[in-house]
């Protein structure tokens, strides 16, 4: 009997371990909208496990919303860099996949992960509260199997995101 509950009591740790997220968004533009909406009590997406926080040295994920211009990839590669392994990036709206409506701006960025890992996109601009839960379930889903493994492929290929970087922000470090 005292097996049967002590793996139980390892299942239950398991999966609260997993569901133990703690977000970093970082909000560019209009993507920050729909983020309070999932925040709160209608939605409640810390029921599963996910929660935000203020600092990039203890957050798991790393949201980018809205559109990204030149200035503001240089803060956001640097706050992916002071994240601990292992890190998540979701890339959220049209905007980080894109470019979004600003697709044909010079200072925008069109694709975010050519220049840092993204283990997850959430299309749409805006994407609804019920798109991001489904999206976090997702990514646990990702993580529990391997498959977000955007931290273990920015260290495998530094040299081309680091090339990419330098191609839009100059020499910088």
């Amino acid at each position: 009997m005292d097996k049967e509950i002590e793996q139980g009591y390892n299942e239950i740790l398991e999966s609260l371990r997993k569901r133990s997220l703690w977000i970093l968004h970082y909000c560019t533009g209009c993507g920050a909208i729909e983020l309070p909406p999932t925040m709160t009590s209608r939605y409640d997406m810390g029921r599963f496990g996910i929660v935000p926080f203020v600092t990039p040295r203890q957050s798991d994920i790393l949201i980018v919303t809205g559109y990204v211009n030149i200035k503001t990839l240089r803060r956001i590669i640097t706050s992916y860099e002071q994240m601990l392994d292992p890190k998540y990036v979701i890339g959220f709206g049209s905007c980080s996949i894109n470019g979004g409506i600003y697709w044909d701006s010079h200072s925008v960025i069109k694709k975010l992960d050519s220049y840092m890992p993204v283990d997850l996109y959430i299309a749409g601009c805006m994407p609804r509260p019920e798109a991001i839960i489904h999206s976090f379930k997702h990514l646990m889903e990702l993580i529990d199997t391997g498959k977000a493994d955007g931290y273990r492929r920015y260290k495998e290929n530094y040299d081309f995101y680091r090339k990419n970087q330098r191609k839009v922000l100059g020499k910088w470090r």
